[in-house]
């Protein structure tokens, strides 16, 4: 899910130092997402990040630590976008199917990341993405009214995210997907359930 929100110019992220902490966390995602998680020891991490192991340890004293802090900030990105969902203008399924789309947003590199600790051996992830997605689902069941068709819906959503993500690993392109295929599919969307998405 791409976060509908621009990311800051270039200039404009000169400017504003990233915190300590929030630059670890950055440097733990891309390590997840160029290497994998058997790379991504505290070590590979810190030396990513531009802190020494104790610099990385005074924000995170393990790496399950670190995990956690990734876990939290993905958890806290999909907030944002649960109520961008709901309050989107088009309606939920719109804005669900036109952001199902790997941007490359902080959003979509948190969710790619913790993919990738959830292949690893880390539960907590595994459980993380199962219970976003149910927060997803739930919005998309409430705007619909239907578990099936919401279902349904929430697979069309996996569907084009995985292969907007699959074709452009590592990108921040468009996936392919243009404004008149997504007005298609949500076309087709309508169709079969019968109601305005």
């Amino acid at each position: 899910m791409a976060l509908s929100s621009p990311a800051p110019s270039a200039s404009a992220a000169s400017l504003t130092p990233v915190p300590t902490r929030d630059r670890i966390l950055d440097a733990f995602v891309g390590v997840l997402i160029d290497q994998g998680e058997r790379t991504a020891t505290l070590d590979t991490v810190a030396a990513a990040a531009g802190v020494s192991k104790g610099g990385l340890l005074y924000h995170f004293a393990s790496k399950e630590a670190l995990v956690d802090g990734l876990i939290a900030r993905l958890r806290a990105l999909v907030e944002v976008d649960i109520d961008n969902i709901r309050s989107a203008p088009a309606g939920v399924v719109d804005y669900l199917i036109r952001t199902s789309v790997s941007e490359g947003t902080p959003l979509d590199r948190a969710i790619v990341a913790v993919a990738r600790l959830a292949q690893g051996s880390h539960p907590s992830a595994n459980q993380a993405l199962a219970d976003i997605r149910r927060q997803w689902l739930a919005v998309v069941e409430g705007a619909v009214g239907d578990p099936g068709t919401a279902q349904a819906i929430m697979l069309i959503s996996d569907g084009l995210y995985y292969e907007s993500t699959l074709a452009h690993t590592g990108a921040s392109a468009a996936s392919g997907q243009d404004s008149a295929a997504l007005d298609r599919l949500l076309g087709v969307i309508e169709r079969l359930t019968g109601t305005r998405t």
